[in-house]
């Protein structure tokens, strides 16, 4: 039986060019990057080289990268960072209902030590309006946080006219980008972003790498302290091999980017047009048009979440009911609960499908079939 990842947006498996630099990396490169001599300079020489390549991917300035151990330091630094560095201009923060818990639990924990924290609603596409943004604004708000695409129904956020909106407020702007970054086109300036996060395993890269974007003189309290790696605002000495396999992930992602998003799409109403051929009774959570490449979270009457997920499992198809992070929760959605409320019969039957560079066609097909006959059964049941 064939095994048929669909659950990429949990995380993607490690391209073999990335492996391949990575291997190299750790049999060639072992200097620590803040040695003088020529094992350290040439650690640092990959580090630069792979500073300089990322930064350009979002339209960032060399300096204005900290690499970090993945997409929750970068949303932790981001966060606690901003606010600890601007208390004393204000002590509010505006967020969304369906953030990432990186974000959410790190406003919650905020929360308990004096600051304000708004979490806007969104609507039943899973969207934040900026005009919710404007009405939320305060005068001693230092931080908004909105997330660039949704990682659980693919929702993609207004990020530029929410940078419209805060461009001339003291409040900086912070988007978690770690589904979106490596298939959409970023540009941290054009869109008037302040911070920035991302993860290298989203995009087939190594787990325990990514980054924050930080715009240059903006306030940013270090959130690790010890040496002075990376300009003092992240210490500990730099993974070196995985940023490298960072950098080539990046290299390869924005050479396929626009290629990948096109066949992703073509996969989702791929996947609509085998469930609607066998008739099977489901309804698309979020929005096709305005949604990331490659997530789609369908709604299936009738089933349940979990023996939906173990079926598909021994059928040898990996799906998910939403984000890695909470597998194992008995708590429903959070994201699926602001977009249609705490009694909706979509809290226990949604699964999301996710897609990647290993995926083809013949599994979609193969998938179809498989969710038509467990559907059956399991509404038969």
């Amino acid at each position: 039986m064939e095994r048929i990842y669909l659950d990429h947006a949990a995380t993607s498996p490690v391209h073999p060019e990335v492996m391949d630099v990575m291997a190299a990396q750790m049999a060639e490169v072992f200097g620590n990057p803040s040695s003088i001599h020529s094992f350290g300079r040439a650690a640092r020489h990959v580090v630069d080289t792979a500073r300089t390549a990322i930064a350009a991917s979002v339209g960032a300035d060399f300096n204005e990268i900290i690499f970090t151990s993945g997409g929750t330091e970068a949303d932790n630094l981001a966060i606690i960072g901003t606010v600890r560095a601007m208390k004393d201009k204000g002590r509010h923060i505006i967020t969304t209902a369906i953030e990432h818990h990186a974000v959410l639990h790190t406003c919650e924990q905020l929360e308990k030590e004096g600051f304000d924290v708004t979490y806007l609603p969104v609507d039943e596409m899973g969207l934040v309006q900026p005009d919710a943004v404007q009405a939320a604004l305060r005068e001693d708000t230092i931080l908004v946080s909105v997330m660039y695409g949704n990682n659980e129904v693919g929702t993609i956020q207004p990020i530029s006219e929410i940078g419209e909106v805060l461009k001339d407020h003291q409040a900086s702007f912070h988007t978690d980008a770690v589904q979106a970054y490596g298939l959409l086109d970023i540009d941290v300036k054009r869109e008037h972003i302040d911070l920035l996060s991302a993860s290298g395993h989203k995009i087939n890269g190594p787990k325990g790498i990514g980054f924050l974007y930080a715009r240059e003189g903006l306030p940013l309290s270090p959130g690790i302290f010890g040496g002075e790696q990376e300009r003092k605002r992240r210490a500990g000495t730099e993974n070196v091999p995985a940023i490298a396999g960072f950098a080539k992930a990046v290299e390869l992602a924005g050479q396929a980017r626009r290629e990948k998003a096109k066949k992703y799409i073509g996969f989702k109403k791929q996947l609509i047009d085998r469930l609607t051929a066998h008739e099977v009774d489901f309804q698309l959570n979020g929005s096709l048009e305005q949604a990331l490449p490659h997530v789609i979270n369908l709604s299936f009457t009738g089933t349940d979440v979990e023996a939906m997920l173990v079926n598909l499992d021994l059928e040898g198809i990996a799906a998910s009911s939403g984000s890695a992070c909470t597998a194992g929760s008995i708590e429903p959605s959070h994201v699926l609960v602001a977009m249609f409320g705490k009694d909706s019969d979509r809290l226990r039957n949604s699964i999301r499908f996710s897609f990647g560079f290993t995926t083809t066609e013949a599994q979609i097909d193969q998938a179809g079939r498989a969710l038509a006959q467990i559907t059956a059964r399991l509404t038969r049941s």
